[in-house]
């Protein structure tokens, strides 16, 4: 039985009986696009959510017809851009790079990520779903990376990460043009995992998301997405196979390794004891400062 947390003006949550939340974006007149009020909520939310325990996996929606149309133009581009954006942003950011990135950083959290895309998601809508771990979309939603089309470049870094989920050619092809393409185009480039009917992309996740939830170890999960994120990054092989080698024997020695091995031979759902937020026996991520 699924219970509403942690709602906001802007955004719903949801979380069911095995721990996965389900945040929906709640702004369906106007395609869930990104106001200043619904970028707070919506960061507050997935912080919350992964500093809580009980739960294992989020997923994240848009309410009615889209995932998310981007940023709200409705007031116009001195309403996004001008000195008083500026100001608002500079007051809340400063010009502190780390402290804007930690924010949207959501490969950082220790609670996996699920896409449910279930319609257009474009500019901003787009480059967001590009920071969670897994994403699955309706078959014909309209997609686009449009920035070029309105005079700026993509945000979220897009133009870090996609390359490395499509290829050179492919994302400046996407990036540059700025071009619409479909669900279905999505999931042939290697932007998303599986397309589905419209009908069937939030079940279809959740479904997903309660497997992982209920069958794979919060702490293994969290070292796996650490380490898979940390090692994108990471130009010498032999040090990250060290750097793995020291989590393998690390997770061996948690709860859930004795665990899983019962939970198998027993033929029953595990019981997992670990916490995602465990103390990994190596730095996952280099100091920034």
């Amino acid at each position: 039985m699924a219970t509403s947390r942690t709602d906001r003006e802007t955004v719903l949550v949801e979380v069911d009986d095995v721990g996965v939340a389900t945040l929906t974006l709640n702004r369906p007149d106007a395609l869930n696009s990104f106001t200043p009020q619904m970028d707070q909520e919506f960061h507050e939310v997935m912080w919350e959510l992964d500093a809580d325990e009980a739960v294992r996996v989020i997923v994240v929606t848009g309410a009615g017809r889209a995932f998310c149309g981007g940023m709200d133009l409705s007031a116009g581009a001195e309403a996004v851009f001008g000195e008083q954006a500026h100001e608002a942003h500079d007051a809340q950011f400063g010009i502190d790079s780390d402290r804007i990135a930690e924010r949207t950083s959501f490969w950082r959290m220790r609670t996996p990520v699920i896409a449910a895309i279930n319609g257009a998601a474009v500019g901003a809508g787009l480059t967001i779903a590009m920071l969670f771990d897994v994403r699955f979309v309706a078959e014909d939603a309209k997609l686009g990376f449009v920035f070029t089309r309105r005079g700026i470049i993509p945000d979220a870094n897009a133009t870090w990460l996609v390359s490395r989920l499509v290829g050179v050619g492919r994302a400046l092809d996407l990036l540059m043009s700025g071009r619409m393409f479909r669900g279905s185009d999505a999931v042939r480039y290697g932007l998303a995992q599986e397309s589905v009917p419209t009908a069937d992309v939030l079940t279809t996740a959740q479904a997903y998301a309660r497997d992982l939830a209920i069958n794979a170890s919060p702490a293994a999960v969290a070292a796996t997405k650490a380490m898979t994120n940390r090692f994108l990054e990471h130009t010498d092989r032999e040090t990250a196979f060290a750097l793995e080698t020291k989590l393998i024997w690390w997770s061996g020695e948690q709860p859930d390794a004795m665990e899983g091995v019962m939970s198998f031979m027993e033929k029953r759902p595990p019981k997992w004891q670990a916490s995602k937020h465990a103390e990994f026996p190596t730095p996952v991520w280099p100091d920034r400062r």
